[in-house]
């Protein structure tokens, strides 16, 4: 399995994100095809080769259709390269109709939270990472979208299903964020009309670069910021900004800062690492393949402004197995009705819970009770916590994430002498240990030809590609 290490000794944004897989070598007419699944005709793509410090790299930014483009140009500060090498057909490209990237390096996602009349009136710390230590946040409100607005839309569009949940997921974290800051549901966090496209373009197009490299593990360096200030809704607040800090402190990330008067990491890059990368140190154990360079928009005083991703193997030990990570929900109950309980498994089930589970328990006095468990994507948690507290006696929840490790999964169908069953399959290594008929195709073939349902499960078994056995 490949792994992708992001060394960000000088932070990281979404579009220098994206500009390191892209110089890794991810292919930008695919890149850009998917990217027309989101269905937004807000924006156009540029993308070059450029230098910072002397190190040749990719520059990727998204301009807005209503924004001048000369100015938008000087606002970058592009400095054309003409050099080719091995990157030379990123040189430089105009897409119209989809893309995402911010007009300044680093500008955050411009968000307020809104408040009961839709109004809000306090921005989020998108920040330029193109400019000086201080930074100014001065936007008209405009008509912008609510998190719960920007899900949909993700959700509606025809990007793949993994890249469709992992986006939401990012965008949760910032939402969270700005809610915890503004004092909002996360729901409400309203994102400035500028910084929604960005931001979208940002996060979606960091996910569907990451699907073109066939998902790779990802792994990242220590967390290194800047100092300095931000001017924002917030008043003059010392770097790291307030919404990077939650999103890191959320996950439990370690950060340091250095001397570098400017902001390095930026929100959208905060979410990212947050979601995506399982560990943060140095390379260890790597048989490196590629390495590729994300440009931001500015000059560095103390260190080139690049994002330098590897992409590598890891050592024999490691499978190819999916990785991801959950959130666990658990409280003891020992005075809840039982179907209390069923009902409330149904409610959960039907809302995306991945799984629930009711354990025996010995409790305090010694009571017989019940350990209440429930499995789901860290942006559904605190939902399904309001649930276990509305639905059951419980006086609070338990919440911490885990990782997990999935087979690569497969649907099939198999031909039987009671008619077609489909059977999910489990690969390890390319080679398939699992096979398991689906339940609900075999009680139907069951119900229609009047056999037992255990004989359709044998016979869809005996003829599912037979697991692989250990030597």
């Amino acid at each position: 399995m490949k792994t992708l290490y992001l060394d960000i000794f000088s932070g990281v944004s979404g579009d220098m994100f994206i500009g390191a897989l892209l110089d890794l070598g991810v292919d930008y007419g695919r890149f850009e095809q998917e990217l027309r699944r989101l269905g937004l005709d807000e924006f156009h793509l540029h993308v070059s080769r450029q230098q910072r410090a002397h190190i040749a790299g990719t520059k990727f930014d998204v301009e807005l259709e209503h924004e001048d483009h000369e100015h938008h140009g000087g606002h970058h500060g592009h400095e054309e390269q003409e050099g080719h090498g091995q990157h030379g057909q990123h040189e430089q490209h105009e897409h119209h109709g989809h893309g995402e990237h911010r007009h300044a390096e680093h500008s955050h996602a411009h968000a307020h939270a809104a408040g009961a009349d839709g109004h809000g009136d306090a921005h989020a710390d998108e920040h330029d990472h193109g400019h000086g230590q201080e930074h100014e946040h001065e936007h008209e409100h405009g008509h912008g979208r609510t998190f719960a607005e920007i899900r949909d839309l993700i959700t509606r569009s025809r990007l793949s299903d993994w890249v469709k949940q992992k986006a939401i997921a990012v965008f949760q974290r910032v939402a969270n964020a700005e809610g915890k800051i503004h004092g909002y549901p996360a729901e409400q966090v309203h994102f400035h009309e500028v910084g929604a496209v960005d931001s979208i373009v940002d996060i979606v197009g960091a996910c569907v670069g990451l699907e073109l490299l066939d998902r790779p593990r990802v792994l990242a360096g220590p967390v290194v910021e800047g100092t300095g200030w931000v001017h924002c809704a917030h008043g003059r607040f010392p770097l790291p900004a307030p919404a990077t800090l939650e999103i890191l402190a959320e996950r439990g990330v370690s950060i340091t800062q250095c001397a570098e008067p400017h902001e390095l990491v930026t929100p959208t890059g905060a979410a990212l690492l947050a979601e995506f990368a399982e560990g943060f140190g140095p390379m260890q154990g790597l048989k490196l393949l590629r390495v590729g360079y994300g440009l931001g928009s500015r000059d560095n005083q103390t260190r080139p402004n690049v994002l330098r991703a590897v992409l590598a193997e890891a050592g024999a030990e490691v499978h190819d197995w999916e990785r991801d990570t959950v959130t666990v929900l658990e409280t003891n109950l020992d005075d809840t009705n039982a179907e209390w309980l069923g009902n409330l498994a149904e409610q959960a089930l039907a809302q995306g819970a991945l799984d629930v589970v009711c354990t025996p328990a010995q409790m305090k006095k010694n009571r017989p009770g019940v350990l209440l468990t429930i499995l789901c994507a860290d942006a559904q948690a605190d939902q399904f916590c309001a649930l276990i507290l509305r639905e059951t006696t419980a006086f609070g929840v338990r919440r911490h994430q885990v990782e997990r490790r999935k087979l690569r999964r497969e649907q099939i169908t198999v031909e039987t002498p009671y008619g077609p069953v489909e059977v999910k399959l489990g690969r390890l290594d390319g080679q398939v240990v699992q096979a398991a008929p689906e339940y609900e195709s075999c009680r139907r073939i069951a119900e229609q030809k009047r056999v037992p349902l255990k004989s359709v499960y044998e016979a869809a078994l005996r003829n599912a590609p037979q697991p692989a056995t250990r030597n």
